[in-house]
C-alpha cells in the first residue's frame, strides 16, 4: 500500500538530507504513534497485549531487515538451523533458566504428562543441536544461527509497542569454539553488528560491559566468571571501543557486551549482544575431540546482531521518521504518471520494478494533483514522474527524497542505478 505521509510529520533526515530543524522534528517521533500512522504494525485487544501484528509494509520492512541478516551471516561463515518454540520443562532446568528465569518465562502446559514451555531463549535449543552430532576441533568454530521465536512473560505495564512484546523474533547465533578462538570470534561478531548499523543508518548510543551484581540471580561460579569476564574485557580494550561496565546487566550464565541505542527521548535499550558462556556447555556436557583425540569442552559465544526484530523496526522507525534508507523502504519506488494517458506505462513501469526486485507503488491521477501525489509519497525514497515526452521515450523524471530532480532518463538506466545502491544495502540515494 502507498501510505500518505502523516500531517505534520517529516522524514527522517538522517538518510534524506533534510534542515536542522527536520532533524529536531525527527527526534520526536514515537514509533508507537507513526508505525501505526504508515500502517506497519498495528494491535488489537482480541489478540492480546504485547502482540502486535504486522501490516503489509510494516511486513516488508521486517522481511528485508531479516533477509539482510541471513546473507550477512552465511557470508560470515554461520550455518543456519530452526529449532521448535516448544520445549520440555527439563530442558530449561538443565540450561539454568527454570532456576535463575523462571519468573520471565510463561506457566508450563502439560501435555501427556510431561509439561512443555514456550522457550524464553533459544541457546538450550542450540545446544542440543550441536550435542546431536559429534565434533571434531577442526570442525571450529562452528556459527550456528537462527531467526527464531521466543517468548517472555512480560507484565502489562511495561508493554509498549514494538519495544517490550511477548512474542519475540530474535536474531540468535551461538558459536562454539575453543578457548583460544574465543576472543577473535567474539571481535568478529562486533564487526557484523559495526557493518550492520552503517547499512541501517543508525549508531550506538554506548558500550556496556554487563557483569553480575549482587543477589542471587546468577550461576555461582566465581571462576567461570573471572574468565569470561577477562575476555571480553581484552575484547573491548583491542577493539578500541569506549565502553562502561555496569552491574547487575549480566545473563544469569555469564558476562556480555551490550550495544545500547537510544530512543526519540533519550531512553536507553540494548539491541546487540555479545556474550561469553562457560556454563552451558558444561551443563549439556558439550565437547569436541582434540587434536590429542581426548574430549574437550567448546566456549559458547551467543551472539545477536540486531537482537530483537521488534525492538530493531522499532528503533529504526524512530531514527528515521519512517524515511527509511532505500534498501529497507517498503516502497522504493514510487511511480507517478501525470494523466491516466501514462497509466500504461505506469504499469508496464511497476512491472519491470517487480522483475527487478524493487518495491514500487503507482500513485495515479485518481489520488490528486501531482503535486498533491509528490507530497504524499515523500516518504518513498525515489518518485518517477512520467508525462507526455517520457511515455514517448520511455524515460522517466527521478525525484529523490531529499529534494534532488533529475531531467528525464531512460528507465532502464535509472531501475539499474536503483538496484544497484538498493543491492548494496548503502544509505546514498544516489551516487
Amino acid at each position: 500500500m502507498f501510505s500518505p505521509k502523516p500531517r505534520g510529520e517529516c522524514p527522517g533526515a538522517s538518510s534524506c538530507g533534510h534542515s536542522s530543524d527536520d532533524r529536531e522534528e525527527t527526534a520526536m517521533h514515537d514509533h508507537r504513534k507513526l508505525g501505526r500512522e504508515l500502517d506497519l504494525f498495528d494491535t488489537d485487544p482480541l489478540i492480546g497485549a504485547g502482540l502486535p501484528y504486522w501490516l503489509p509494509d510494516g511486513a516488508a520492512v521486517r522481511h528485508t531487515l531479516e533477509e539482510y541478516i541471513r546473507t550477512a551471516e552465511r557470508r560470515a561463515g554461520y550455518q543456519h538451523v530452526y529449532s521448535p518454540v516448544l520445549g520440555k520443562r527439563e530442558l530449561y532446568e538443565i540450561s539454568g533458566h527454570w532456576s535463575h528465569y523462571s519468573d520471565d518465562m510463561f506457566p508450563p502446559m502439560g501435555l501427556g504428562g510431561e509439561q512443555i514451555v514456550l522457550r524464553p531463549s533459544l541457546c538450550p535449543h542450540h545446544a542440543v543441536i550441536y550435542r546431536s552430532r559429534s565434533h571434531s576441533y577442526r570442525e571450529l568454530p562452528l556459527r550456528m544461527a537462527e531467526l527464531g521465536g521466543m517468548y517472555r512473560s512480560e507484565l502489562s505495564g511495561v508493554l509498549g509497542g514494538l519495544t517490550r512484546v511477548r512474542a519475540i523474533q530474535l536474531n540468535d547465533a551461538h558459536i562454539f569454539c575453543t578457548l583460544d578462538q574465543a576472543a577473535e570470534e567474539a571481535q568478529a561478531a562486533l564487526e557484523l553488528i559495526r557493518r550492520a548499523y552503517q547499512a541501517l543508518g543508525i549508531s550506538a548510543a554506548r558500550f556496556r560491559l554487563s557483569l553480575p551484581g549482587p543477589g542471587g540471580k546468577y550461576v555461582a561460579a566465581p571462576e567461570m566468571w573471572q574468565r569470561s569476564t577477562a575476555l571480553l574485557t581484552d575484547v573491548l580494550d583491542r577493539s578500541g571501543l569506549p565502553y562502561k561496565a555496569a552491574e547487575g546487566e549480566a545473563a544469569f550464565y555469564g558476562p556480555k557486551i551490550d550495544v545500547q541505542v537510544a530512543d526519540s527521548a533519550g531512553r536507553e535499550a540494548t539491541l546487540s549482544t555479545v556474550q561469553i558462556d562457560f556454563h552451558q556447555p558444561a551443563r549439556f556436557d558439550l565437547h569436541y575431540i582434540g587434536p590429542d583425540g581426548a574430549k574437550h569442552r567448546p566456549v559458547m559465544i551467543h551472539r545477536s546482531v540486531i537482537g530483537s526484530v521488534e525492538r530493531a523496526v522499532a528503533h529504526l522507525i524512530e531514527q528515521h521518521g519512517g524515511a527509511f534508507p532505500a534498501w529497507l523502504a517498503p516502497t522504493q519506488l514510487a511511480i507517478l504518471p501525470v494523466s491516466e494517458a501514462e497509466l500504461p506505462n505506469a504499469k508496464a513501469l511497476a512491472r519491470r520494478c517487480t522483475g527487478l526486485g524493487l518495491r514500487a507503488e503507482i500513485a495515479g491521477p485518481d489520488r490528486g494533483t501531482l503535486g498533491a501525489r509528490i507530497r504524499e509519497g515523500r516518504l518513498a525514497p525515489y518518485q518517477a514522474v512520467i508525462g507526455a515526452r517520457e511515455a514517448a521515450d520511455d524515460h522517466v523524471a527521478l525525484r529523490l527524497r531529499d529534494g534532488r530532480r533529475h531531467e528525464p532518463q531512460p528507465a532502464d538506466d535509472v531501475l539499474a542505478r536503483i538496484v544497484a545502491l538498493v543491492d548494496a544495502c548503502s544509505t546514498d540515494l544516489w551516487d
